[in-house]
């Protein structure tokens, strides 16, 4: 997620940025002459090197304290931490698996090409049972390639609708809508309120027209395929791509949804402006920050038929085979363990401002009143077919043509974005 959001795949880098980048070691540079490989010592001791991006300013330090409570119950294993930039991860981790120094441990975004190349453990070679069976099942499944899952869901994040309670009550809307038919009644009619007001917040402009996208094609029945295909222009998605032309139609979002981008958009519902918008667990601290009088709620998406539905976003750990060394990877099972056990993993967690991927975390955040609607969306959650590698293709599809669903016809746009992801 970088800057909570997903990175791409990682793809092999040539030759000359390779040599540009050196002092790629981990432990902050100490053991530059050690590979993948290397143990802590000798009795049997294990080092495990692990590459994590950074999320915060607090990343850093949150692994650390993970690392040192670790380090005090396993005796004879050592972790060696590097922390890199988003900017940088895709780079450093390409430059270490090209010169077989692969991180023990990674953190990172998609994992289908590692998995394809055979690096990676499967998950159940290197998690415990119990472990394993704590994940919600929906984030579990979302790190599958043809049935095996070969990746733990880190971090997740879901979308959810937020509610201007005064602007509804002003139009005479008695509860938030949880159908597609109740969200344009209750929209039509805040927008009907005047000065400047609208009833939903629509971002179709390319900062995030995918996810604009996924919850209203997803919310009437669709798909955007999966590992073996990408499905836009289907029966299916013209549900949804139409629901949203109905709306901007009826005059039930701000002016000119087609260029609007997600970020100012939300910003003038936290000024007070707009009725209804999907948004993101981090939006509960904006409005905190910058009008915290604001009177709102958190709800469900509306779908077609009221059917639960979310955006679900995750980054993932993975496991490298590496040398195949019994005692590392009993080691990383221990690790992966301990990390995912409910009072280590909820506090890295939360102070990161994600959601937890496991049912034992999602039950121990289950009194905050912040998180809750979140907590409560993220076992129906559905994911990009990010394992597919014309996923990159529709994104950018998506972004660059979506927006035109003002203007044309939902059933041409749909054909242009899937002509466009088939182009590759």
């Amino acid at each position: 997620m970088k800057k909570k959001q997903r990175i791409g795949a990682v793809v092999a880098l040539g030759t000359t940025a390779a040599l540009a980048l050196t002092g790629c070691g981990f432990g902050g540079g100490s053991d530059t002459g050690s590979g993948s490989g290397s143990t802590g010592g000798s009795g049997g001791d294990v080092t495990l090197n692990m590459l994590v991006p950074s999320y915060s300013d607090n990343t850093q330090k949150l692994w650390e304290d993970v690392i040192a409570g670790f380090e005090k119950e396993n005796k004879g294993i050592t972790v060696k931490l590097e922390v890199q930039s988003w900017d940088n991860l895709e780079s450093v981790m390409s430059t270490k698996v090209s010169g077989k120094q692969a991180p023990d441990i990674y953190n990172g975004g998609p994992f289908a090409g590692f998995a394809s190349d055979d690096l990676l453990y499967t998950a159940d070679e290197v998690t415990s049972p119990d472990t394993l069976a704590d994940f919600q099942d929906s984030f579990i499944k979302n790190e599958q390639l043809d049935g095996t899952t070969y990746a733990l869901p880190l971090i997740a994040s879901a979308r959810a609708l937020f509610v201007n309670n005064t602007l509804l009550k002003q139009a005479g809307v008695a509860a938030a809508p949880k159908t597609w038919d109740e969200l344009l009644d209750a929209a039509t009619k805040i927008s009907k309120l005047g000065n400047g007001i609208a009833g939903y917040g629509m971002p179709l402009g390319s900062e995030e027209a995918q996810a604009e996208a996924a919850i209203w094609l997803w919310g009437g029945g669709g798909s955007f395929g999966d590992e073996k295909s990408i499905t836009i222009d289907t029966p299916q998605n013209l549900v949804g791509a139409e629901q949203i032309k109905k709306m901007i139609d009826a005059g039930a979002t701000q002016a000119d949804p087609g260029s609007t981008q997600r970020t100012p958009l939300m910003n003038i519902f936290i000024q007070g402006k707009i009725g209804m918008q999907v948004g993101l667990p981090p939006t509960v601290g904006q409005i905190k920050k910058d009008n915290p009088d604001l009177d709102y709620s958190i709800a469900p998406i509306p779908t077609k038929d009221g059917s639960p539905m979310t955006l679900g976003v995750a980054d993932q750990l993975m496991a490298f085979k590496n040398d195949g060394n019994a005692d590392k990877k009993a080691a990383i099972t221990k690790f992966f363990d301990y990390f995912f056990s409910a009072d280590v993993y909820t506090n890295w967690v939360q102070t990161e401002g994600f959601l937890p991927t496991t049912k034992s975390g999602s039950e121990k955040l289950a009194s905050d009143e912040a998180l809750k609607p979140f907590l409560d969306v993220l076992p129906n959650a559905k994911f990009y077919p990010s394992t597919n590698a014309k996923w990159s293709a529709a994104d950018s599809a998506f972004k660059s043509l979506f927006g035109q669903l003002q203007t044309k016809p939902a059933a041409d746009v749909l054909k242009e974005i899937q002509a466009q992801v088939d182009a590759g």
